[in-house]
């Protein structure tokens, strides 16, 4: 009995799922595309080499995480969230991230720091190279690292809910070098209160932080009070 030969893999399927969701974020970022708009996966395969199978696995780490939005039969969407919405979200995480900076700096460890400028730091070096996914996807895990600092189960299940749904506008509000060093600027001043053990005043300025976001995101959409 002859034995069957394995089909042939996709070459390089993993790095090119991974190439793929990167070039979808980056078009999301920029705004090449637009909340509502649908993805064009016989283009982006082409522009890649590859058959659709690898956009659509990439469509769906995007879709986890609260980019996209699949639609049965149709595909992939950009997910859309009305800024009415999106505001009310950025006053639920001031709240939020005020507290978890009040319930995480006497509980921070020196290591725990450390992590934190190297966040910071990798942070500066985006921002330097205009890498808006770059920067973004470093941010959010700073966020959540104060965040599980904090050690309050609720926090920690509530906070990423809030950060999906809020991908597509925060990651607009960080769409120039200027508005990422801004943000980082204020990671600083983060890291200062925690580094001197400041409970209220790293409250503060986390605060602070979120509330200079939402401007941000009132300025890139122009809203009231942009």
């Amino acid at each position: 009995m002859t034995a069957r030969t394995k089909p042939t893999p996709e070459p390089r399927i993993e790095s090119s799922v991974l190439a793929i969701k990167s070039e979808l974020e980056r078009m999301i970022a920029a705004n090449e595309m637009s909340a509502g708009d649908r993805v064009n996966e016989s283009y982006i395969a082409n522009l890649y080499s590859v058959s659709r199978g690898p956009v659509r696995e990439a469509c769906r780490l995007l879709e986890r995480v609260g980019l996209l939005k699949s639609v049965m039969n149709k595909g992939f969407y950009v997910r859309s969230l009305s800024a009415k919405e999106a505001l009310d979200i950025y006053d639920l995480r001031i709240t939020l991230f005020g507290l978890a900076g009040r319930l995480a700096t006497p509980r921070v460890t020196d290591l725990q720091i450390r992590q934190l400028v190297q966040g910071y730091e990798d942070m500066e070096v985006a921002a330097a190279g205009g890498d808006v996914v770059q920067f973004y996807n470093l941010n959010t895990e700073f966020h959540q690292q104060i965040v599980e600092m904090a050690d309050n189960y609720r926090l920690a299940e509530i906070w990423p809910t809030l950060e999906n749904e809020l991908q597509l506008f925060r990651r607009r509000g960080l769409a120039t070098v200027e508005t990422m060093k801004a943000s980082n600027r204020e990671h600083r001043a983060i890291l200062d209160a925690m580094e001197a053990g400041n409970a209220a005043l790293a409250a503060r300025v986390m605060e602070q932080h979120i509330t200079e976001g939402k401007m941000r995101l009132l300025r890139s959409i122009g809203g009231p009070g942009a």
